[in-house]
């Protein structure tokens, strides 16, 4: 991107603030039954999950599988 933004000064409207609905880590750090799978990720998002992991002594890969749990979890419709 090599255009430079130019911001202003003008009102931004109706403003909503919506709720954070990504776990944080600690509360992906916890072990459950799983399938193995290879998958690719970038590798900014791997250094990111290894030193959350090494931050809560715990393993990278799981955090990543509580993270997509988390997701698939939001996605299902109320019973």
């Amino acid at each position: 991107m090599s255009k430079r933004i130019q911001y202003t000064d003008e009102p931004m409207g109706r403003v909503e603030i919506t709720a954070d609905t990504l776990p944080s880590p600690a509360e992906l750090a916890f072990r459950e039954e799983g399938v193995k799978i290879t998958l690719a990720l970038s590798k900014k998002s791997v250094a990111f999950f290894k030193e959350e992991a090494s931050k809560h002594h715990t393993h990278y890969q799981r955090m990543i599988r509580r993270l997509i749990d988390s997701y698939v979890d939001a996605q299902q419709p109320p019973r």
